[in-house]
């Protein structure tokens, strides 16, 4: 069984900011709320029977470690060594399930009764719903009204778990605004209710929280690179970006080697200048969204705009603040792909692999045809779900089916 130290190699300073980003911008009812997160984390993640548990649960429930999978097709199509970090053979098919089980847990210490949370494409809504069945919580999920249209099978499998899910009709009734309905939910009964935020985002320590709970991905990545390259870095890591935190987890171990390159694929939607993208740092600008300042979307008034991809876990106006700070210090490369270019590379694994890719992780494959490797390189893509909740979008795309 793998131990994963979530030690903390993060570049964020004790006001939670990284760089210009990220900081605490919430209501002051939820400031002692706030702290008494942040105490019982980094109390917790020191308790060696936290750990234990944590790690324990990951091996024999979730079924980590998860296999790094040398794509010979990809290779030979690219060029290059391309390996896939099959996040997608997690049980609740996501690397949503990492975060989750860390946050309950915490939950449970807290003497948290309810965990509350949000979800777009319904990987981290099954994820929440999953461990609050495990470990007898109440639990409800909030979605957006047009993401409950989009991923019915993934609302049916949060019922099926247990949990109370809330259509949200507000806005684009997408990811943004679920994530507004699960925050004041949380504020009206913050004693109570656990806030199992599923992204790097939200005021600290959430993006901390999430980051080094998602870090089990880099730290499988070290490890079996070593054994079947000999090395333990690879010369590229691409993943894609909504919130951040398959990018986060991905990332993590190697924030501090300048010699990995860090790919991060924004979704452009419909193109970054026809206004509906999701892509928050090319088309964005600093601002504050749902407690954190970040790179954000924003309508010519200054507030967030609506997102659009058609992706429904990338569909958000923002990112986390690290993501953001590593863009900003040109630490990560940013590629925007759109729907088609997703929806290509989809059918281009489907077709030469035989894995259907979630839409999510499809744009982190279409930035091979963005992107120069040399023959020698070896370049691992965060493959951060599988595509079953999808099939209706990859059916109901013609060209996409003539063409592959």
């Amino acid at each position: 069984m793998i131990h994963y130290p979530l030690d903390n190699l993060l570049p964020v300073d004790s006001d939670g900011f990284y760089g210009s980003f990220g900081g605490a911008y919430v209501p002051e009812k939820l400031l002692p709320i706030i702290r008494e997160l942040e105490e019982a984390f980094r109390r917790y993640i020191a308790d060696p029977a936290f750990q234990t548990e944590y790690d324990r649960l990951l091996h024999e429930y979730v079924g980590r470690p998860t296999p790094l999978y040398f794509s010979s097709s990809l290779s030979n199509q690219y060029g290059t060594k391309i390996f896939l970090k099959r996040e997608d053979l997690n049980h609740t098919g996501a690397h949503k399930i990492n975060n989750a089980i860390g946050q309950a847990l915490l939950a449970v210490r807290m003497g948290k009764k309810k965990i509350i949370a949000e979800t777009g494409a319904g990987q981290h809504g099954v994820a929440t719903a999953t461990v609050a069945a495990l470990l007898g919580l109440e639990c409800e999920i909030f979605m957006g009204a047009e993401d409950v249209r989009r991923q019915h099978p993934n609302v049916m499998r949060m019922e099926m778990l247990g949990a109370k899910v809330i259509s949200v009709d507000s806005g684009s009734a997408t990811l943004s605004n679920a994530v507004d309905a699960a925050l004041a939910a949380w504020a009206a009964n913050p004693d109570e209710t656990f806030y199992l935020i599923g992204s790097a985002v939200g005021p600290h320590p959430y993006p901390e929280i999430v980051s080094r709970f998602q870090s089990v991905i880099s730290h499988e990545i070290r490890l079996q690179l070593k054994e079947l390259t000999g090395r333990e870095n690879p010369d590229c890591i691409i993943a894609c970006i909504g919130g951040g935190s398959n990018a986060s987890g991905a990332f993590y171990h190697f924030l501090e080697k300048p010699e990995v390159r860090l790919i991060a694929v924004e979704a452009g939607g419909h193109g970054i200048e026809s206004r509906e993208t999701a892509a928050s740092i090319s088309a964005g600008k600093p601002a504050i969204l749902h407690g954190s300042k970040t790179m954000v979307l924003t309508c010519p008034d200054g507030k967030p705009a609506e997102a659009y991809s058609i992706s429904s876990g990338l569909d958000y106006p923002g990112v986390g603040p690290l993501i953001a700070c590593l863009a900003q210090q040109n630490r990560a490369e940013i590629i925007v792909a759109d729907d088609n270019e997703a929806l290509a590379a989809a059918y281009n694994l489907a077709r030469r692999d035989g894995i259907i890719p979630a839409l999510e992780s499809s744009h982190a494959l279409a930035a091979l045809d963005k992107t120069k490797f040399r023959p020698d390189d070896i370049v691992v893509i965060s493959l951060s779900g599988r595509g079953d909740k999808d099939m209706d979008t990859f059916l109901s795309y013609p060209p996409c089916r003539e063409d592959a």
